[in-house]
């Protein structure tokens, strides 16, 4: 179903409920509320500007533009900035801009991208509004659109005297869409970041409807499974000395997977790609493979890859161990092997992130617009929040733009959102920043 709907079905609870609401809103806030309504328009324009550059995350010199273009805003409220040359990662690098605080304050991250997933030879270039209200572009929801409220919501606490109660540092990646490698280098600078901070919120646009954030997200990790069986005429297969070959192997070791792992809430694992027979090849990178075998020879040897989702770092680590259990228990005459590959991991629902959670959700009750709860994060993929967890108290993630049809050419975004999504964000952080919430030192 189309998030527009509920889009507009909470602009109608707004109008509905904001002035009932206002009383909540105490006269510093309302400082920032009345700034976000008076740079709106200007941050739509910063919008529309970022996204007429493509920034695909291969197109380097675009991702570096759209950087130097977010720098400047940051600059403006008095963050200083820096480029992470990303050659080491095989990408454009990061934006990193700090501002620190003048009191006790929490220490904050906040995390956007730069990247799109609309490279240069893509028929999806420009900004194109289709109403007063809609507007599609690549990338206009996920994340410049984000971005763009995270410096709305930075500036409304500036311009009310709120900002120097915390200590800011913002990271927008270059290459989110398509991590570059090694991933452990191309994340060093949000998890050195992470170490030091508190808090942490992503801006990214979530599931597109503004009754919901993320406060969990689940990791991917690929594996890739080796089964070789012994080779003879298909006439003696079973035979005690034999054995069922490589191919009956992997059948038991898949279905066993299936069986062991299915029961899990939230898990997943997945063989994506299988070629069997006598001799096999499989290129990961690319997913292209070949087989060669005859009906009556029995399969020397097979090749699986797939991928493994978990919500924590102890689920993801509990079904590797029962996979390589399963992996490693063959009959005569077949062996296994398999091996992983951890990609974004795991973020963890916790009592912190509920805590911010409810934050949030107690500053757009009092702006009037309406409640918020935690996504399922089964409709959470993996986002670079996720390399906060173990670092920070509170982490939430998905409050950026809503819209539609992300990482489509019909991407759109609804813009009567813009200011409200940064309302509610600034009033988060102002309310961290008086109550020193999540701070743990």
């Amino acid at each position: 179903m189309s998030v527009l709907r509920p889009l507009v079905m909470a602009l109608a609870l707004i109008v509905a409920t904001a002035t009932c609401a206002s009383a909540a809103v105490t006269p510093a806030e309302r400082k920032i509320v009345t700034s976000v309504d008076r740079h709106t328009t200007a941050t739509m324009d910063l919008l529309r500007r970022t996204v007429d550059v493509n920034s695909g995350t291969m197109n380097p010199e675009g991702v570096r533009e759209v950087g130097r273009m977010f720098a400047a805003e940051f600059e403006d409220l008095g963050f200083k900035t820096r480029w992470a040359e990303g050659a080491a990662w095989n990408r454009a690098g990061h934006l990193i801009a700090t501002r620190p605080g003048k009191g006790k304050g929490p220490k904050v991250l906040l995390i956007g991208h730069l990247d799109t997933v609309f490279e240069k030879d893509s028929p999806f270039q420009r900004y194109e509004a289709l109403s007063d209200s809609t507007a599609k572009g690549p990338g206009i929801c996920d994340m410049k659109g984000g971005n763009a409220i995270m410096l709305l919501a930075l500036r409304g606490l500036k311009d009310a005297g709120a900002l120097d109660r915390l200590s800011v540092t913002a990271i927008l990646t270059g290459d989110e869409e398509n991590a570059g490698t090694p991933l452990e280098a191309a994340r060093a600078d949000l998890v050195a970041a992470a170490k030091e901070a508190d808090v942490a919120i992503g801006f990214e646009d979530g599931d597109g409807d503004p009754r919901h954030a993320v406060i969990s997200r689940r990791g991917t990790t690929s594996w890739v499974l080796r089964v070789w069986g012994k080779p003879a005429h298909s006439s003696q297969i079973f035979r005690p000395d034999i054995g069922s070959g490589a191919i009956y192997e992997t059948t038991r070791i898949l279905a066993a997977f299936k069986d062991s792992l299915s029961i899990e809430p939230y898990l997943t694992v997945n063989p994506g790609v299988i070629v069997g027979g006598t001799t096999t090849t499989l290129e990961q990178e690319t997913g292209r493979g070949t087989a060669f075998g005859k009906n009556n020879v029995i399969a020397e040897s097979t090749l699986v890859t797939g991928d493994l989702r978990t919500l924590s770092l102890d689920q993801r680590e509990s079904a590797k161990a029962i996979m390589r259990h399963i992996a490693a228990a063959n009959p005569p005459h077949a062996t296994a092997e398999i091996t992983f590959k951890d990609g974004y991991p795991p973020l963890a629902p916790s009592d912190g992130n509920r805590r911010l959670l409810a934050i949030y959700d107690r500053a757009s009750r009092d702006l009037g617009v309406g409640p918020v709860e935690a996504v399922d994060p089964a409709r959470a993929g993996a986002a670079d929040v996720s390399f906060t967890e173990g670092h920070v108290d509170m982490a939430i993630d998905g409050i950026g733009m809503r819209g539609d049809f992300g990482h489509t050419v019909g991407e759109t975004a609804d813009l009567r959102w813009l200011g409200w999504q940064a309302k509610r964000a600034a009033l988060m952080l102002a309310r961290l920043g008086v109550r020193g919430g999540g701070r743990r030192r």
